[in-house]
């Protein structure tokens, strides 16, 4: 058993020709989406020739497609895999879309590749290092598409006039939501075009979403894949949607790092199901999530964002980075909030820590037990002072 990096090793002298793209291939495809093409791959308006991997490893600034400090290491031994072998070293790569907005609280970025034996693949970058990128995964849980969700139809109907042949497309992350909800919301002559839509890890739909969207006219093309102890992938997912739950090589949320499935082969190392603990979890939020009305989910939303947000970091990198110094800000962020929301969010922090690392994790974990023993101190000294003051008048 290894990981995508072992599977290039082991299959990458195949050609697309001799074995024709697999599901390990999609993820393989959907965190090389993650690289920074920005002045290197042609735009979607540009109206110019693909580039080859070639191309993008000569490039004067090859160095800043490995700008994300997540997966640099590993996605600059991706980029050399993928050079050597047979089947992606011919890839050829256009239509490169990279837009982030503050204000309108959107971070969207899409790319298509084109691979040795014809095949087609439209791949959607998922939640990026910026917190204006994670604070638009929460937004998912509104009743109204987001403006990403808006932007990747525009993008598959735009990429797809300009070939004529069926194509693959998914995403991880939120890019894997982004790519379902193009298939089933773009024109028809493009949807019957899809061969199949790989959701790696993807969050799901609210209830009206799917239905609005027409789900049911994709859904025998949809592939989605998620780790055993999926958080990001189970978010507004039903299990009557059909998903596969693969193995991976560490714990908790940390698995949401493509890096860290396991492969056997050519295909992923399938598991029963997610952890049942996970699963309790993560049916919890959902039903939290969607017994709450458009105004709460607004409340909640801005209220977590609002929280990470006192730390004035610009990137889950930086948030999580120094958190003994964002602690402060995030606990007096606190002040305020009733105590269920404050709760849930508790928790999704304390994810995002999980997220940096095991260590991180501990830290943040004693972090809390430390603040709510001096809570519990200081709320008892202050009984002691009162019972004392009490006394006093007695006498």
């Amino acid at each position: 058993m290894g990981t995508i990096l072992d599977y290039l090793k082991e299959y990458g002298d195949y050609t697309f020709s001799e074995k024709p793209l697999n599901e390990v291939d999609s993820l393989v495809l959907c965190q090389f989406a993650y690289l920074k093409f920005d002045g290197i791959v042609p735009g979607i308006k540009e109206n110019a020739p693909a580039v080859s991997m070639g191309y993008l490893d000569s490039h004067q600034d090859k160095d800043k497609l490995f700008a994300d400090e997540r997966y640099r290491e590993n996605n600059m031994k991706l980029f050399g895999g993928m050079l050597k072998s047979a089947r992606f070293s011919t890839m050829r790569m256009n239509f490169y879309v990279n837009i982030i907005e503050q204000q309108q609280e959107t971070q969207f970025s899409a790319v298509t590749f084109f691979l040795e034996d014809g095949s087609v693949y439209i791949a959607y970058r998922g939640t990026d290092e910026t917190i204006v990128g994670w604070k638009e995964d929460f937004n998912l849980a509104f009743s109204e598409p987001v403006i990403g969700q808006l932007r990747s139809v525009e993008y598959l109907e735009r990429a797809a006039a300009s070939f004529s042949s069926t194509f693959y497309m998914g995403g991880h992350s939120k890019g894997g939501n982004f790519a379902v909800y193009a298939a089933m919301n773009c024109r028809e002559d493009v949807q019957e075009r899809i061969d199949r839509i790989y959701s790696h890890d993807g969050p799901g739909f609210r209830p009206e979403i799917r239905e609005k969207g027409n789900y049911e006219k994709i859904a025998g093309r949809v592939v989605k894949i998620i780790p055993h102890s999926s958080l990001v992938g189970m978010l507004l997912e039903s299990h009557a949607a059909g998903y596969m739950v693969v193995e991976s090589k560490t714990f908790g949320l940390l698995q949401h790092d493509p890096y860290t499935w396991l492969v056997r082969e050519d295909e992923f190392v399938r598991a029963k199901d997610v952890y049942k603990r996970r699963k309790f979890m993560d049916e919890t939020l959902n039903e939290w999530i969607l017994s709450m009305d458009e105004k709460q989910i607004h409340t909640f939303v801005d209220a977590l964002y609002e929280v990470v947000s006192a730390s004035q970091a610009e990137t889950l990198i930086d948030f999580t980075a120094d958190w003994k110094k964002n602690m402060m800000a995030v606990v007096s962020a606190f002040k305020g909030l009733d105590g269920e929301t404050a709760a849930m969010i508790r928790k999704i922090i304390a994810s995002l820590f999980e997220l940096a690392g095991e260590r991180a994790k501990e830290e943040i974990k004693e972090g809390w037990q430390e603040r709510t023993e001096e809570g519990k101190a200081r709320l008892e000294g202050g009984k002691r002072r009162r019972k004392k003051g009490e006394g006093h008048k007695n006498a």
